[in-house]
């Protein structure tokens, strides 16, 4: 058991209900699935960034990364479709709150000049988007190791009815938010 999901079913779940009134486990938000995302359009011709890539999702999450493929074809953008324009991983479960631990608490705190997530970045559904400018955050990547540095998306999803109840749900669980 991880220890974040611990927590969660111990400490922040009761903590939930009895804020939000409800009656049923069952309606307390949840984490339902974490995705990290790196698009790598413009690189899509050099095989070494790609092999980079594919290596730093590998060690952040243990999980092989998909490629992800235009749908269309866009002329300026030297697009074509059925073209690898990207990689994701998804993360539910164990490994999910795994990587949420580590971070918020050995990610988040490495950042450069870090002083908070906004508050701004949640949708109506209550899901929340994270875009870090270097992956080198991550302990599991070697600053040294990494020839060329690219950013990673971090989205969690959440079954929270609105915004406020997935703002309420992830402040429990710990992520850093700036004050305002």
């Amino acid at each position: 058991m991880s220890v974040l999901y611990t927590q969660y079913k111990n400490d922040i779940l009761p903590a939930l209900r009895g804020d939000l009134g409800l009656s049923n486990v069952m309606q307390a938000p949840r984490v339902e699935k974490v995705v990290l995302n790196v698009g790598y359009g413009r690189h899509a011709k050099d095989k070494n960034f790609i092999d980079t890539v594919e290596k730093t999702l590998r060690s952040i999450t243990g999980q092989q990364p998909v490629h992800n493929k235009a749908k269309k074809s866009i002329s300026n953008f030297k697009v074509r479709e059925g073209m690898d324009i990207g990689m994701s991983v998804t993360l539910r479960g164990q490994t999910m709150y795994d990587f949420l631990y580590r971070m918020i608490h050995l990610a988040l705190p490495r950042v450069r000049d870090f002083r908070g997530l906004s508050m701004k970045s949640f949708d109506k559904q209550g899901n929340y988007t994270i875009g870090l400018k270097e992956s080198i955050a991550f302990p599991e990547v070697g600053a040294d190791s990494v020839d060329n540095i690219h950013g990673l998306q971090i989205i969690i999803s959440t079954t929270a009815q609105n915004k406020e109840e997935g703002m309420m749900l992830l402040k429990k669980l710990g992520i850093p938010f700036k004050d305002a």
